[in-house]
């Protein structure tokens, strides 16, 4: 798993790229929160992740939880086929904001 971080207006994008699972969810784990972290509305761009494991579904649930437990924010957005699937199997689509574009996701956190 790669990722990229970037600040667009008043929002950090965290873009997530390759397969988010047993292997690699640490790493996600540790960039989501250190990005939830900096008080910023966090946008998690999944569009180029291919599979995600219930580790990786853990991470994001926990960087969302401590987002809202901190005032801030996160969305998820241009969430790939895969991605999405897992996410509506465990019902989490109905949890987590999700905006089908990073537009749309930083007109969100506006």
């Amino acid at each position: 798993m790669k990722h990229e971080i970037r600040d667009e207006k008043d929002a950090t994008i965290v873009a997530l790229e390759g397969d988010v699972d047993l292997q690699s969810s640490p790493d996600a784990r540790k960039v989501l929160l250190e990005c939830v972290g900096r008080k910023r509305p966090v946008l998690v761009d999944l569009s180029a992740v291919g599979y995600i494991d219930s580790s990786g579904v853990a991470s994001l649930v926990e960087s969302l939880q401590t987002a809202k437990r901190s005032g801030n924010t996160l969305v998820l957005v241009a969430v790939s086929e895969g991605a999405m699937r897992v996410l509506q199997l465990a019902r989490l689509d109905k949890v987590f904001t999700i905006c089908d574009t990073v537009e749309d996701g930083l007109k969100q956190v506006q």
